[in-house]
């Protein structure tokens, strides 16, 4: 059985978690940590400031929807797509 510690640690050994870029979103210039591991496979870490940037997210909240059950945000999903259509964005297979 493997321990939330043990996870951790395995988490921080995966070279995976070490490659995520910075990428803009066009519209609302919110900036998230992106890394590409297929064309159907992207890993997005937003930050707290980048959350509150998105306005995607800002007309969910203001809603009452809750952020987390999103499937994310359309106008940063095509900044990602032009960032790797550009080169600056990586597609790399863990």
């Amino acid at each position: 059985m493997q321990t939330r510690a043990n996870a951790t640690t395995s988490a921080r050994n995966d070279p995976r978690f070490d490659r995520p870029q910075p990428v803009s979103c066009a519209e609302c210039g919110a900036t998230v940590l992106v890394a590409k591991f297929s064309p159907q496979h992207t890993s997005v870490q937003w930050s707290l400031p980048a959350m509150r940037a998105c306005l995607e997210f800002g007309v969910l909240t203001a809603a009452g929807e809750q952020t987390a059950l999103s499937d994310g945000c359309g106008r940063l999903r095509s900044s990602i797509d032009a960032a790797v259509r550009d080169g600056r964005l990586p597609v790399e297979a863990p």
